[in-house]
């Protein structure tokens, strides 16, 4: 799997999201992608409480410990490479989380248009 070029949605170098819990469909960090990242892992954005309560209603429950899998389960205050659909979703449903544009992939914009990502965005 050859990743795509590590760019910003504001044509920068793409910034780490989150080391702690480790994200990213690479688990390197940072939200890179590929063509093998169907999900679009792309949007960093930082955890509410609304928001995991609303992923777990929708069938994605990111704030459940999995150690079977090696995932700690997140709490509010934590980054992750969210998938650009569910973080479009969020946002039509009024619970998006806050993003951080320095560390969301360009590609993020193939589902969700800059405006939308800027309303949310965490200032600079």
């Amino acid at each position: 799997m050859e990743k795509d070029k590590s760019v910003n949605v504001l044509n920068e170098p793409l910034a780490v999201c989150g080391t702690d819990p480790i994200t990213g469909f690479f688990r390197d960090g940072q939200c890179n992608t590929c063509a093998a990242d169907q999900g679009s892992h792309t949007v960093c954005a930082v955890m509410t409480d609304e928001f995991l309560a609303y992923s777990k209603y929708v069938g994605n429950d990111l704030s459940t410990p999995r150690p079977e899998f090696g995932f700690q389960g997140l709490k509010a205050g934590d980054s992750w490479c969210l998938c650009a659909g569910r973080f479009l979703q969020a946002h039509d449903e009024g619970c998006a989380p806050k993003v951080h544009l320095a560390a969301t992939h360009k590609r993020a914009l193939d589902i969700v248009p800059l405006e939308v990502l800027t309303e949310h965005a965490l200032p600079a």
